[in-house]
Parts: structure tokens; sequence; C-alpha cells
């Protein structure tokens, strides 16, 4: 499995030390849905996998909106591309908050993200995070949902599923996830 991570809670020190550090992505070409968080958390970072800091809802949304057949834990992010889904980030750079980036860096990662979409053409790009979203793209009135297709990718917008995120509750990001399962399998 290569670079495998043991399974605890990393320390304090371990989390600050993780600031600016990435998380690889884990993508292939022409996966149904390619997910992009807007950057990594200090604890993914420390632990080398995504969406891994405990209150985070990504695992938890993607199981209860039929992504997957079983709650995966960060730990088994890689087994995402057995479902024929990916990660990867709008921004690589690890911070305590996402609100800690400045809005060219959106920018700037929004420009490597369409590099990424044309190298690996997925059928859908799922962002998760409007705000990013709107910064990124320039589309200050972007809402959830479908967007403009972007190189013949669907792009769709969904809720952060940070546990920061205090608009969506896990029920309201089940059914927005699921929107989207149902608009890829048509």
């Amino acid at each position: 499995m290569g670079n495998q991570i043991v399974r605890r809670k990393p320390t304090p020190e371990e989390i600050i030390a993780a600031t600016g550090k990435t998380v690889p992505d884990i993508i292939a070409p022409n996966l149904r849905v390619l997910f992009c968080g807007i950057n990594p958390s200090v604890y993914s970072a420390a632990v080398g996998h995504h969406f891994a800091r405990p209150g985070n809802r990504f695992w938890r949304s993607l199981h209860a909106a039929g992504f997957t057949d079983r709650l995966l834990s960060p730990f088994e992010d890689r087994d995402l591309l057995q479902f024929g889904y990916g990660l990867t980030n709008i921004v690589d750079r690890a911070t305590a908050r996402a609100d800690q980036l400045v809005p060219e860096e959106l920018i700037q990662g929004q420009q490597q993200l369409i590099a990424k979409v044309q190298q690996y053409q997925p059928q859908c790009l799922a962002i998760l995070g409007i705000s990013a979203y709107r910064t990124a793209f320039h589309l200050p009135k972007a809402t959830i949902g479908r967007q403009n297709d972007l190189h013949g990718t669907m792009v769709w917008v969904l809720p952060n599923p940070s546990g920061l995120n205090a608009h969506y509750q896990l029920a309201d990001l089940q059914r927005v996830y699921r929107e989207l399962l149902i608009a890829i399998e048509t």
C-alpha cells in the first residue's frame, strides 16, 4: 500500500508542524467524481489523509448519500479510487481554517484545478465549499448545485463538510450530496 501512516491521533506539536504541508491527491483518469476540498486541515496534513479531522463530516456524508457502501475512515481515503472517486484540493497548503487562505491562493488553485480536470477528465468535479468556489472562479453569485461545465466535466458545488460549517447539519449534507449522486447516475 506504499505510504502507510500510523493510525493515531497526532500530537499538538505534530499538528502545528503540519501548517503549510500538503496531502497528496488521490486521482486517476476518468473518475466518476473528483471531490475537491478547499485545502487540507493541519490535522489532515499531520496524519497524511484527506478529511481526517474528527469533526469533519465528509466521510459520513459520502456514505449517507450512497456514494460508498460502507463508512470509510480517512485512513482508507485511497480506497475511494475503487468506487471511481478521487480527492484533491483547490489549495494544497494546509491551514488550521480555510479562512486563513488569501483570495490569490484560491485563484491560483483554480488554475491548477483546471489543469487537473483537463489531464484526468473526471465525469464530475465536486467542489466542497461555496465561498471558496465563488472566489476561485470569480462567480460571486454562485449557489450550491450544478454549475457550468468545465472542459466537458460537470461541475457541482457542495457545502463544505467541515464541522465548522454550522449552516449544514449531517442530514442537510446527506441530501445535497445525494442530489449530486442522482445527477451523475442519470
